[in-house]
């Protein structure tokens, strides 16, 4: 993709919200924090939009993808969608609070 400004659009799709659980606040004890991406992200794309957006340097990024449960709901079965979360490693030093936002 070229220009600059649909790249930019870009990174703010790659990282959709971050994931605020008990087991993501005891990793950033050790510089991890963990992200809602799409299912077409790739961890290269994660990366750049982490160190773009937040102005941070990346270690490394891991990714899972959640698949979704069949679920009932008032007696119809229905199935919730996929997501993938990714969960990033920072530098020594680096931080992000995610509770700010952009």
């Amino acid at each position: 993709m070229s220009g600059g400004r649909l790249e930019a659009e870009l990174l703010y799709d790659v990282i959709q919200s971050p994931l605020i659980t008990e087991k993501s606040t005891m990793a950033s004890e050790f510089n991890q924090v963990m992200f809602h991406v799409p299912l077409w992200a790739t961890k290269p794309q994660i990366k750049k939009a982490v160190e773009t957006l937040f102005k941070v340097d990346v270690k490394g990024v891991n990714t899972l993808i959640q698949k979704g449960k069949v679920k009932r709901f008032r007696g119809e079965i229905g199935k919730r969608s996929n997501t993938k979360k990714a969960m990033v490693t920072l530098a020594e030093g680096q931080s992000i609070d995610v509770t700010t936002g952009l």
